[in-house]
This record gives structure tokens, sequence and C-alpha cells, in this order.
């Protein structure tokens, strides 16, 4: 196997489908996979999600508050959880903050939520990033014009907009910002001509390819729980509607991670 990075992935979460993910990360570094960011959408998910994978030498780790109504109403008190940990983590550990941002989807004036509020949830964690001095992992749907109003407050801003789910004048506006786009198994579907065109407006130097395990497995495993070796699929596809060499596209998204998590790594297998 190559040595890809997958840059999102929720490793607690694949045994919601039956995955068993530390034995499946065992066999897949084993195998020569690169690296794999599992990423946080609780305030308190951090611990677990180390003491269950950071034994991978391939794995690093991002903690976020995802912003469901929950999480929301509980901002105040759940941002000084989530950076207490972050600081008590093991050194290296933690390379973003994030998930976090909004979703205009699920996040409806029927289901109770206040965009307001949700705006200060990611508010208060792009203020944790920059105190931290970490880059942020945008999650966006259906917001993107709300989305970059809230990272323009921000010159500094460093982050990914994960699981690009918008078109080429989005991109654009992202871009501008600094933002790296990553793409996900998504990028597979035939019905997603826009995000097929976005990816080739993509700069070398700003792209990230993921799987948002165990969500949206690409093709042909569309339909089944996500794991992060499918990531491999969303390389050859993105390598093919960019009409690069793989192993180039590999190379540039291996420079890349490195650029924005400063995650280099030559991994093992836990016990090898």
């Amino acid at each position: 196997m190559k040595p890809y990075i997958d840059t999102h992935a929720h490793l607690s979460m694949l045994s919601q489908g039956d995955i068993p993910a530390e034995s499946r990360i065992s066999e897949l570094f084993s195998a020569g996979f690169g690296g794999i960011i599992d990423v946080g959408t609780k305030a308190e998910d951090l611990p677990g999600r180390i003491g269950a994978f950071a034994k991978f030498t391939g794995v690093r780790f991002s903690a976020g508050i995802w912003p469901s109504p929950e999480s929301i109403a509980g901002r105040g008190d759940l941002i000084r959880v989530l950076e207490r940990g972050i600081v008590e983590a093991p050194q290296g550990a933690v390379v973003a903050v994030g998930e976090c941002g909004l979703d205009r989807h699920w996040n409806t004036a029927e289901a109770g939520v206040d965009p307001v509020e949700e705006g200060e949830l990611l508010e208060l964690q792009l203020d944790l990033a920059e105190r931290l001095g970490l880059p942020v992992i945008i999650h966006s749907r259906e917001a993107a014009a709300e989305t970059a109003a809230a990272l323009a407050r921000r010159p500094a801003f460093r982050g990914v907009i994960h699981c690009f789910s918008y078109g080429v004048p989005e991109a654009r506006i992202f871009l501008n910002m600094g933002c790296y786009i990553s793409f996900a198994g998504n990028l597979t579907y035939k019905n997603a001509p826009g995000i097929r065109e976005a990816l080739g407006y993509i700069p070398p130097d700003r792209l990230l390819l993921e799987t948002d395990s165990p969500y949206l497995a690409p093709v042909p495993y569309r339909g089944k729980p996500g794991e992060p070796g499918m990531v491999a699929e969303t390389y050859a596809m993105a390598a093919e509607l960019r009409k690069i060499d793989p192993d180039e596209l590999l190379g540039q998204v291996s420079e890349n991670v490195r650029e924005l998590f400063g995650f280099t790594v030559k991994p093992k297998a836990a016990g090898a």
C-alpha cells in the first residue's frame, strides 16, 4: 500500500459500522499506510481517543466541538473542557482544533438552533486556536457565506475547509483567505459535478484528501461504512480528474499535511 494520509477520520466511530478500529489501523500501517488525523467532535472526547489510538505512531489528533444543539447551548463550559484536554494532551499529539463550524442543513430554526449562538461556538474555537497556535478544521455545510464571513474577521486564520461541498466560486473565496481545501469520498460520486470542478481549481499546495470515516465511503464502497484505507479511492479519483501522476499527487498532499499540521512521521504498527 502507498503511504496515503487520511486527513480527516473519526476512528472512535468506526465501531458503529462494525469495523474493528484498532485491528484495521494496525493492518493499514503494517501495509505501509502513511498517516491519519483522528478528528474530534465533542469537548470531552480527546483523552479517550488518545488512549485508544496514540499507540499508533502514524496517528495524530484534532480536538473540537461539532455544532450540535446541545454543544451550542453549553458552549461556555464546553470550551473550557476542550482547552483543558488539549493543554493536558501529550506534546505533539494534537495538531489542530476542530472540527468546528456551521451546519445550516441540520441546524435550522425548526431544530431550535439560534444561528447567532451557533456562530459564537465557532468563534470561541477560533479564539482557542489562535491562543494555542493551532490550525483549524472547519465544517461548513450549506453555510458558505456565513463561514466566509466568520473567517474574514480572522486575517491570521490557518486551516482547512474539510469535506468541501461547494463549487468554484466558494473555493475561490476560501482560497483567498488562505484556506486549504479537503475533498472526501463524495468526490467519487457521479452526482457531484460541482465538487469535481472545484477540485480542478485548487492549487496543488492547498489540496488535502480525506475519508471523513465512517461517513461518505467512496465508490465502489458507497453505502458502506467508511474507513481510512478507502482514501486510496479518493486519491485515485483526484489524480484522474487533475490528470497528474498518482505518486505526484500523493507527494504533494503529504507536503501540504506537513505545512499545515506539522505532521511528518514514518509510521509503523503498534507493537512493531
